[in-house]
């Protein structure tokens, strides 16, 4: 099911039509890097920079993608975002959920002052905070290693945020039926809790999965050997002081976004709903 869009019917059909006019317009600009991405893919080298713009490669040089799994150790990086985007991924909904539930379920002193200073936390750069990371990971001896990569990304003040506005649509009696039967408050979280709020974690992971993928500042820090490098990493290893070889670079680029591409067609309905129903209606 692909995403849709329709406009309210209170407006004339012609301003429908220029409405959906200006949609089409948009959609091909956003289309058209994409697009190019995938024509410099399959072409030579002599083909890229021609005026005016070949979009459609002839011959197609399919030998690009053979070249960018030959040249570098590609299959490795794509092991290591994966098993980095996964892991990180897991433990950030985990942690975030539990963070989530205490403030949204639980009642103790000081609840509301220390989620509005979780939150604050939302302001601070993330380059501010490189360095005393940075200092840290070096002093746990996590240099150049998968807990470098994965342990410092599965804190979320976002997260956390997002899925307390979720847990707030359930009726706070549901947990209240469960504590009377002797349900002990992990219970609740795990029982309840989670299997209702579906949408939103699902959201949550898709977002968390594509931040982890994309991420290049922190692996770029915390590793320095090839083995330990992540797919933006070994895109990089396309550029040097004496050029970019583009057709290789995109062509590292479509196999890099296919797994994306792939869990937005999978999860886009389940995007919808979690953003369209993070709005609470119970209170605590």
């Amino acid at each position: 099911m692909l995403l849709s869009f329709s406009i309210p019917k209170r407006f004339p059909p012609l301003w429908q039509l220029v409405i959906w006019m200006l949609l089409a317009v948009g959609g091909i600009f956003m289309i058209m890097p994409f697009a190019w991405t995938l024509s410099t893919s399959l072409k030579a080298p002599g083909q890229i920079f021609t005026y005016p713009i070949v979009w459609i490669p002839d011959p197609p040089v399919w030998e690009n993608y053979r070249q960018v799994i030959s040249i570098v150790p590609f299959g490795r990086f794509y092991v290591n975002s994966l098993f980095v985007a996964i892991c990180a991924t897991t433990l950030e909904v985990m942690i975030a959920s539990l963070a989530a539930f205490a403030f949204a379920r639980m009642r103790f002193w000081g609840r509301d002052q220390l989620f509005m200073l979780y939150l604050a936390t939302l302001m601070i750069p993330g380059q501010v905070t490189l360095i005393p990371s940075f200092l840290i990971i070096r002093a746990f001896g996590w240099y150049d290693t998968y807990q470098a990569l994965i342990v410092p990304g599965v804190f979320s003040a976002f997260g956390t945020f997002l899925l307390r506005q979720h847990f707030r649509t359930i009726p706070i009696e549901l947990d209240e039926a469960a504590q009377l039967d002797g349900a002990s408050s992990i219970w609740i979280w795990w029982r309840i809790i989670m299997p209702l709020s579906t949408p939103g974690l699902v959201t949550f992971a898709i977002f968390s999965f594509l931040g982890q993928w994309n991420s290049f500042l922190w692996p770029l820090i915390v590793t320095s050997s090839i083995e330990m490098r992540t797919l933006p990493l070994g895109l990089s290893m396309f550029q040097s002081q004496y050029g970019v070889q583009w057709n290789l670079l995109m062509a590292g680029t479509v196999i890099a976004l296919a797994p994306l591409l792939l869990i937005f067609l999978i999860g886009q309905r389940w995007i919808i709903r979690g953003t369209a129903s993070g709005i609470p209606v119970s209170r605590l």
